[in-house]
């Protein structure tokens, strides 16, 4: 069975500004840990802004924008277990 491959040409500004939006989020993780801003949430900011880093690296630079629905899926399924764990391991530390 042979499958339709079609080539997926990306601008080279969209590469460009996807790169420039990735270091502003890195700038604002920086700005989040070390002024403080949300004192008691700043992990869970640093978390939220991680995310939507690698977000922007799944969809742009892995070309996960063009994929079927199969893999973006089984992304999502692996995504909201990581995202479980983590809200299990965080409740338990909160409520010792």
């Amino acid at each position: 069975m042979r499958e339709n491959i079609e080539a997926h040409q990306v601008a080279y500004m969209t590469y460009v500004v996807v790169w420039v939006m990735l270091l502003a989020l890195l700038g604002l993780t920086i700005t989040v840990v070390r002024l403080n801003l949300f004192e008691n949430y700043s992990v869970l900011a640093s978390l939220i802004i991680a995310s939507l880093k690698s977000l922007l690296v799944l969809f742009y630079f892995m070309h996960l924008k063009y994929e079927g629905r199969l893999v973006k899926g089984m992304l999502a399924l692996a995504v909201g277990t990581l995202t479980l764990i983590i809200i299990l391991t965080f409740s338990d530390v909160w409520y010792r």
